[in-house]
C-alpha cells in the first residue's frame, strides 16, 4: 500500500513553506533519513529527509510551489516496487475527456480540496498574488486542473462579494485599490513572500497590538571603543569579531537581571506577566532575502570572547539561510544595531512575545562638555546612541530610563564589562 509524506510541523508559527528543490524523482530508491526535499519557510531553508524507506511512485510538487502544512507532497512503495504510468494533462486547445468523480461545479458545494490542488507553477503564482486559495477555486482544466482563468474569475466573484460587506461593515479597514502603474512607465513584480511577508506579518500584529514607547539615551563608547581596538586581533584569531553588539549583548543580559520585567511576556489569556530566568537574547541581522533575528543563548553564562566567535558564526549562518528553526525560537530580548549600516537614531518596533527591543546606532565622533582640571572644557567623544522601545502595557517609562541608566554605566566603564575577557 502506498504510503503518502505530507508537508510536517516545521516548527512554531510556520504554516507553510515554498519548494526550493526536489532532491529525488519517480522510481527512485530511498532510504529513511535521505534527503527528499528542500522548502523555504518563513524563516529559514529547510532539508526534509525520508520518513520511509521504499521508492518514490509520486511526486505532487515541484520547485516554486508552495504547501501547507498537513498537504500531501508525495507517495511511497514497498522497496523495489515500480511506479504507475504518469498521465500528462492534455494539450491546450483539446477538449477534456469525462473525468470519474465529483465535477468541478459541485467541488466548491463540498468545501476546500484535500490534499494538492492540480495547477501550474504560473497558476499558483498567479494565485498567490491575488490572495487566493487554489483549494477553493472551481477547477475547469482536465482532470480537476485548475487555470489562471479560473483564478482569475474566483478573484473577481470575491471582490464582488466582499464591496457590499464591506459598505455595510465600517469596522472593516478596506485596502485601496492600486492603479496601474505601467500607464506611467516599465515597472516589475516580484514576489511578496518568505521572509519579507513574515516580517510584514510580524510587525503588522506587534504595531496593532503593543502601545509602543522608547526611551533614548547617548552612550560614550570612547573607552569600548580603545579596548576593543587593543583586543579585537585577539579574538580574530579565534574566529570571532569584536563588534559592539558582542558588548551590549553583555551588558544587556547584565541590565535585564536589574529588571526582570523587561525580560518578559505578557500572557493576556491567563492576565499573567510570565518573568523568564533565562538570557536568550536575539540579534537582528540584514540578509539578502530579509532581516532573520537568530538567537544567541544564555549570554549571563558566556565570556566576551566566546560570544564575538559565536556571534560571528551565528551571523554568517544566517547569512547563508543555513540556520535551524530551533535557533530563532526562545528569545527573550532583542538587541538591532544599525551602526554596520551607517544609522544612527532610530526607533525599533517590538519583536513580540518580548516586551522590549534596543535599537543601537553608529558610533560617531560628538563634541561633548566634559570636566576638565581648570573646569568644564569641550571634547570629541565616541558617542552611541541607544533606544529601548518597551511595551507600555507591562513596562513604564520609568523601566526605560532605570534600563538605559544602567546600560550605560556599563558600556561607558570597559573594566566593569570585560572583567569577563578571559
Amino acid at each position: 500500500m502506498a504510503k503518502v509524506f505530507k508537508l510536517p510541523d516545521l516548527g512554531e508559527g510556520i504554516h507553510e513553506g515554498e519548494v526550493l528543490a526536489v532532491r529525488v524523482t519517480v522510481g527512485q530508491a530511498v532510504k529513511e533519513g535521505d534527503i527528499i526535499l528542500e522548502v523555504e519557510t518563513d524563516k529559514a531553508a529547510v532539508e526534509i529527509p525520508s520518513p520511509y524507506t521504499g521508492t518514490v511512485l509520486e511526486i505532487l510538487v515541484k520547485p516554486g510551489d508552495t504547501v501547507k502544512v498537513g498537504q500531501v507532497m508525495m507517495s511511497f512503495g514497498e522497496p523495489g516496487e515500480k511506479p504507475a504510468a504518469v498521465t500528462e494533462p492534455p494539450k491546450a486547445g483539446k477538449k477534456p475527456a469525462a473525468v470519474a468523480g465529483p465535477s468541478a461545479a459541485a467541488a466548491p458545494s463540498a468545501g476546500p480540496r484535500q490534499g494538492p490542488v492540480p495547477a501550474s507553477p504560473a497558476t499558483r503564482r498567479l494565485a498567490r498574488e491575488l490572495g487566493v486559495d487554489l483549494a477553493l477555486v472551481p477547477a475547469s482544466g482536465a482532470a480537476g486542473l485548475v487555470t489562471a482563468d479560473d483564478v482569475r474569475a474566483f478573484a473577481a466573484r470575491g471582490k464582488a462579494a466582499e464591496a457590499p460587506a464591506a459598505a455595510a461593515s465600517p469596522s472593516v479597514a478596506g485596502v485601496a485599490e492600486l492603479p496601474d502603474f505601467a500607464k506611467w512607465g516599465p515597472v516589475e513584480r516580484v514576489p511578496f513572500r518568505s521572509i519579507r511577508r513574515a516580517t510584514a506579518k510580524q510587525m503588522s500584529l506587534a504595531w496593532s497590538q503593543i502601545p509602543h514607547v522608547n526611551s533614548q539615551e547617548m552612550v560614550d563608547v570612547t573607552r569600548l571603543e580603545a579596548f576593543r581596538q587593543k583586543h579585537k586581533k585577539e579574538v580574530e584569531a579565534l574566529g570571532g569579531r569584536l563588534t559592539f553588539t558582542v558588548f551590549a549583548l553583555k551588558a544587556v543580559a547584565t541590565a535585564l537581571k536589574a529588571h526582570p520585567r523587561i525580560n518578559a511576556s505578557l500572557d493576556t489569556a491567563s492576565s499573567e506577566i510570565v518573568l523568564k530566568n533565562y538570557y536568550h537574547i536575539g540579534v537582528a541581522v540584514n540578509t539578502e532575502e530579509g532581516l532573520v533575528v537568530p538567537v544567541v543563548r544564555d549570554i549571563d553564562k558566556k565570556s566576551i570572547k566566546a560570544l564575538a566567535v559565536e556571534l560571528h558564526e551565528l551571523v554568517q549562518r544566517a547569512h547563508a539561510r543555513k540556520i535551524r528553526l530551533e535557533e530563532f525560537q526562545g528569545g527573550t530580548f532583542t538587541i538591532t544595531n544599525a551602526g554596520a549600516l551607517g544609522g544612527w537614531l532610530f526607533a525599533p518596533i517590538i519583536n513580540p512575545p518580548q516586551v522590549a527591543i534596543l535599537g543601537l546606532g553608529q558610533g560617531r565622533l560628538q563634541p561633548v562638555v566634559v570636566a576638565g582640571e581648570k573646569g568644564p572644557q569641550v571634547e570629541p567623544r565616541l558617542i552611541m546612541p541607544a533606544v529601548l522601545c518597551i511595551d507600555h502595557r507591562v513596562l513604564d517609562g520609568g523601566d526605560a530610563v532605570s534600563f538605559l541608566k544602567l546600560l550605560k554605566q556599563i558600556m561607558e566603564d570597559p573594566d566593569q564589562l570585560l572583567m569577563s575577557l578571559v
